[in-house]
């Protein structure tokens, strides 16, 4: 089992960025692996059965931030945020936090 995380920040004002919507897809055969929300404290926590992942395959990550941006009355650029990726490991951990701001994010990865 392969486990996939993130941290959202808001990085106007230095707070957890919670309920944002995210998808992970396998752009391979286009199959939508989850769906899910960031919680309150802008974490993400998802379990991934290895069956589930191709070590070959092409993943994206969406976060749909125009909600977000648009409860908190800021205009926003990015309204998406796509994270593409190899899971090459179906037994890793992937972690992938992002600082947003309306019009840009920054974004790393730990293994």
């Amino acid at each position: 089992m392969a486990t996939l995380t993130s941290h959202t920040l808001n990085g106007t004002d230095g707070t957890h960025a919670g309920e944002i919507p995210v998808t992970l897809t396998n752009l391979t055969t286009s199959t939508v692996t989850f769906t899910a929300q960031m919680d309150e404290g802008g974490r993400l926590s998802e379990n991934i059965d290895a069956k589930h992942i191709d070590p070959d395959a092409m993943y994206e990550l969406i976060f749909d931030t125009a909600r977000y941006w648009a409860a908190r009355n800021m205009p926003a650029a990015v309204t998406q945020i796509a994270l593409r990726f190899a899971m090459t490991d179906p037994e890793g951990a992937y972690h992938m936090p992002i600082i947003l701001n309306p019009n840009s994010y920054s974004m790393w990865t730990s293994r």
